[in-house]
């Protein structure tokens, strides 16, 4: 969503580049386009007079330091600036009740619902028990929707459908919450088209009878200032603990998710990044102003490839690639890893940088990525297991059956055949140098290369003819490796 005004505040440091330093004349330019760029992205005009007030105070009279360019020197200055707007700090969740009651509200389509079941399932992952209740008694098949998202998540939801008696339906569930000890009750409310004072005087009852820990209003950031208008409105009549931003995927400008915190006083406790169930994510002020700026997220990547990652299966992939006995199989398993990643597109724009990298990565067809998981999927076990046994007949019939020319089966059996073969060298390697250790640029070797380090070499005398036999060969090898280093 943010990529628009990221791009823009980019093309501001980079015209800075060239400059010995800052002046009040660069400054100026530099303002103004970051102006542009602010009230362009949607955000409050009083929030980007402000922010705009403070770079400009923060930018005079400094001195620009030999190590870094004026460019540089800006980028600290609105990162500092950015992530104070944002809120400098993640905010957390209360949960110090017994249970935890937490109120989600919002206007209709802002994705309520769906929101309540991505909190119960970030909460689950925090091992909370949660406990979801469905308190829309005005939307058609709500109460459907919140329990299909129970079943799939196995996350329990309290729900009694013919009692129009929202604040009854509340105390039940956390009377059941109670009974059960469950850590937190979610209450999904009902939304509306526009606010109305019925609407919010059943949300003030609901409030007061229930003592929410936690009041977060659920905002559609694409409505942009509409969005912050709303939670004025909320704020006042309701006093929200905090805001969820939805739809941050989306292509809209964004500008709610810079003022929404400067306008209202609330933090942003989380973002909503897509449509799937694993897609909210706390926010980090400083992390986003990181992304925005385009010096990328690697903290959120780590955390995300630490979650999504399963350690046994990763130790696994790495003892079988030592043995060289790497297969489609887990050519697969990685393909789909990738894609839990966000695919390599989402993967860059976490990283410094990356930005500049997207196109290189949008050049990889999605559609190529497909049909290689189809010819894979369309091999029998025995073919995934042994890709070496792949004859021209067998390529035939894979071919037939992902729907794709026998030259691409090809060309994908032969890539794969290389990759192996450049593991079964880089194995080889690794052990001749006492378990990875590196050929130094002198032409020594890094401490465990030993001769004591082969298997069967020893060093002994009475070697056989085989042991020198093998010996030779991996002499050569690491002749070889020692020339490159050179």
């Amino acid at each position: 969503m943010l990529d628009a005004l990221s791009d823009k505040l980019h093309d501001v440091f980079k015209r800075l580049r060239g400059e010995a330093r800052l002046t009040e004349s660069n400054i100026d330019e530099a303002m103004r386009d970051i102006r542009l760029a602010l009230l362009d992205a949607d955000v409050n005009l009083e929030v980007v007079r402000e922010f705009i007030t403070g770079v400009k105070a923060d930018c005079l009279g400094q001195e620009v330091l030999r190590s870094v360019t004026p460019g540089q020197q800006l980028v600290k200055i609105v990162n500092d600036r950015l992530t104070e707007l944002l809120g400098s700090e993640a905010s957390e969740l209360d949960l110090s009740g017994k249970p935890t009651v937490i109120m989600l509200v919002g206007l209709h389509g802002s994705g309520k619902t769906t929101t309540a079941a991505k909190l119960a399932k970030l909460l689950k992952k925090s091992k909370k028990s949660v406990l979801l209740a469905a308190c829309d008694v005005y939307r058609p098949a709500a109460i459907d929707q919140l329990e299909f998202l129970g079943r799939e998540l196995g996350v329990g939801v309290y729900s009694d459908r013919g009692n129009a008696d929202v604040a009854s339906i509340a105390a039940a569930a956390i009377d059941r919450a109670k009974f059960e000890h469950t850590d937190v009750v979610i209450l999904d409310t009902a939304g509306r088209l526009q606010i109305d004072q019925p609407m919010i005087q059943e949300l003030v009852r609901l409030r007061q009878s229930v003592r929410a820990d936690e009041l977060l209003l659920v905002a559609d950031a694409a409505l942009g200032q509409e969005a912050v208008a709303v939670a004025g409105e909320f704020n006042r009549a309701l006093g929200l603990t905090g805001f969820i931003l939805t739809k941050l995927d989306g292509d809209a400008r964004g500008g709610a998710a810079l003022s929404i915190r400067k306008v209202t006083g609330c933090p942003v406790k989380f973002i909503g990044t897509g449509e799937k169930l694993d897609d909210l994510e706390q926010f980090h002020p400083e992390r986003m102003a990181s992304r925005i700026l385009g010096m990328g997220d690697v903290v959120s990547l780590v955390e995300r490839a630490a979650s999504e990652i399963d350690e046994k299966e990763a130790k696994l992939l790495h003892d079988k690639m030592k043995r060289n006995a790497f297969d489609f199989n887990d050519f697969l398993s990685q393909m789909k890893q990738l894609s839990k990643l966000g695919g390599m597109e989402g993967i860059l724009k976490m990283l410094p940088g990356g930005r500049q990298l997207e196109q290189a990565a949008s050049a990889v067809d999605q559609r190529q990525m497909n049909r290689i998981e189809a010819m894979i999927l369309s091999m029998t076990p025995f073919e995934r297991e042994n890709p070496d046994d792949i004859d021209f007949s067998r390529r035939k019939r894979i071919a037939r059956g992902s729907g794709v020319a026998v030259e691409q089966v090809s060309g994908l059996v032969k890539q794969f055949t290389m990759m192996r073969k450049m593991m079964k060298k880089t194995n080889m390697l690794s052990r001749m140098f006492g378990g990875g250790g590196m050929a130094m640029p002198d032409g020594g070797a890094m401490p465990g290369a030993m001769p004591g380090a082969f298997p069967g070499m020893g060093g002994a005398a009475g070697a056989s003819g085989k042991d020198k036999e093998k010996r030779k060969k991996l002499a050569k090898l690491a002749k070889k490796q020692r020339r490159k280093n050179r």
